[in-house]
């Protein structure tokens, strides 16, 4: 009888050595005779554990990690078949404390499932969703999101039901599903994983968003840097056009949806939705002004659902499960769950989907274990380079999208960097301000020139020239910025910056009190 052995395929993981350690067994397996079945399942999530491989037993699967090629002959030798001890031995893999302590909707199949098996996503729920969809009127589908209060979770926030409802509205021949996947924050990689590691998820929930809304074209905007992403996205296509689940007759329903992967060009500001929209007509990704908003006249003219990967991917459960399943997990007007992505210098770094509502100090240290260097958290910088500073003050703040923006942040895309003591928030608040320099489409003066001023006032102000009216400066132009940019992109610097002079006045050389007089 084969021993089952799952070793993951996410980039993470391959970048780590999991393609190594699997030729590794391969070849410990036939110089022992021992037959192996290696199934190349998604991460779990847990990177500091990678390459985690976990084998089947009676009792469940069990993991270790993390391991490397020269660790392979000695697990063999202590019976690997088996579950057996050894000193990378993990446990059953969903009692480990940072998994079992997860709430995992929209993450359950990652790990879990070979990505690009169509019967594994079957046997785990998959298309279950699109199987009571195609049963429904497309007016009963948007109600069914709308009731969820799944928002946006590219970081507006923005109500998905009202966008699917607003494009469901829209007179037109031709509608577009658009799916934002140009993941650019820094610390953020759970759109990957969704891409990598269960792709039929996303195609499924851009099918259903097409069914509910009446478009019957869909494309997926990957950044460049994504390959491994891009490569499982169009084989997964295949697999699913294949078997009716996309193309002219959706599982015999005579409604039809195709769907294309288009490769990003890598600017940051195409995550922005007016200008992916452009870069994905073939222009230079600029901001476009709004109104018309896109759900009106969004790709080509013409209405479109821009939703990011998560948003998309939390619609199956939506769907196979219905609205008050989900609805019953978060706090206040944020439902559902996020998938928090740790990151920078901490300890167990990786992905923990939680209900919202828990705080930013239990995912901080309950789940990632404080620092990396065992120094204390001085800093957070939650929802990407644009997110704000936070200090261990504010770590029992609750992870919802209103308790963050009553405290000048916001939870963004969901990804956490950490800094220890040892951080100049004077830098950090220049490298803000120098990352928007570079990155601004340049369409809008506060954002291009603003941010090119703000450098330069970070920069005296660091070098303790004139440092009172360069401080005065600097917060002059973040409200310029704050009020006169076109996009986030300028509107949202700010933050890092505010927040770096409000919350860490001695890296700027003053005090709060020397500030105001």
């Amino acid at each position: 009888m084969n021993t089952t052995i799952y070793v993951p395929r996410d980039s993470t993981a391959i970048a780590l050595g999991a393609n190594e350690v699997v030729a590794a067994i391969q070849r410990e397996a036939q110089a022992r005779g021992i037959p192996v079945r290696i199934v190349r399942n998604g991460s779990r999530g847990m990177f500091w554990l990678e390459p985690l491989i976990e084998v089947a037993t009676p009792q469940g699967r069990v993991a270790y990690g993390p391991v490397a090629v020269d660790d392979v002959a000695s697990l063999f030798d202590a019976g690997l078949g088996l579950g057996a001890a050894h000193p990378l031995a993990l446990g059953l893999t969903e009692e480990i404390a940072f998994l079992k302590n997860q709430e995992r909707l929209t993450f359950a199949r990652v790990g879990v499932t070979d990505p690009l098996s169509l019967e594994d996503y079957l046997a785990h729920e998959g298309y279950a969703g699109l199987q009571r969809a195609v049963t429904m009127t497309p007016a009963v589908i948007v109600q069914e999101v709308l009731d969820s209060g799944l928002r946006g979770r590219g970081g507006a926030a923005f109500p998905t039901g009202i966008k699917w409802k607003t494009v469901l509205g829209a007179q037109a021949a031709q509608k577009y599903i658009v799916c934002n996947a140009d993941e650019g924050d820094s610390g953020t990689f759970s759109d990957r994983m969704v891409m990598e590691d269960d792709p039929f998820m996303l195609i499924e929930g851009m099918t259903i968003a097409g069914l509910a809304v009446g478009a019957s074209q869909g494309y997926i905007y990957v950044r460049s840097e994504y390959p491994h992403a891009i490569a499982v996205l169009n084989e997964a296509m295949v697999i699913a056009r294949d078997h009716g689940y996309l193309g002219p007759n959706i599982l015999g329903t005579g409604q039809a949806f195709e769907l294309e992967v288009r490769k990003a060009a890598g600017a940051y500001v195409c995550g922005e939705e007016t200008a992916l929209l452009e870069s994905l007509e073939g222009k230079r990704g600029i901001v476009r002004a709004k109104p018309p908003l896109p759900a009106l006249e969004g790709l080509f003219g013409q209405p479109t659902v821009i939703n990011n990967v998560i948003s998309l991917a939390a619609v199956p459960l939506i769907l196979a499960r219905g609205a008050a399943y989900y609805q019953n997990y978060g706090m206040g007007r944020s439902r559902g769950t996020l998938p928090f992505q740790l990151a920078g210098n901490i300890k167990h770094g990786g992905l923990v989907e939680k209900a919202f509502g828990l705080s930013l100090r239990e995912l901080l240290i309950d789940f990632g274990g404080g620092t990396a260097s065992g120094m204390p958290i001085r800093a957070v910088q939650v929802g990407g380079p644009l997110g704000a500073y936070l200090p261990e003050s504010l770590f029992d703040t609750p992870m919802d999208y209103e308790s963050f923006i009553a405290i000048g942040a916001g939870v963004g895309h969901g990804g956490l960097v950490v800094f220890d003591d040892s951080v100049d928030m004077a830098r950090q608040a220049r490298y803000a301000m120098e990352f928007c320099a570079i990155e601004s489409c340049g369409k809008c003066t506060p954002c291009r020139i603003g941010s090119t001023r703000g450098v330069e006032a970070v920069d005296k102000i660091i070098a303790n020239e004139n440092r009172p009216q360069q401080i005065h400066l600097l917060r002059d132009l973040c409200d310029l910025m704050l009020n006169g940019s076109l996009c986030a992109m300028g509107g949202m610097t700010p933050f890092p910056v505010l927040s770096a002079l409000d919350h860490f006045p001695e890296d700027f050389g003053s005090s709060p009190l020397q500030e105001a007089a």
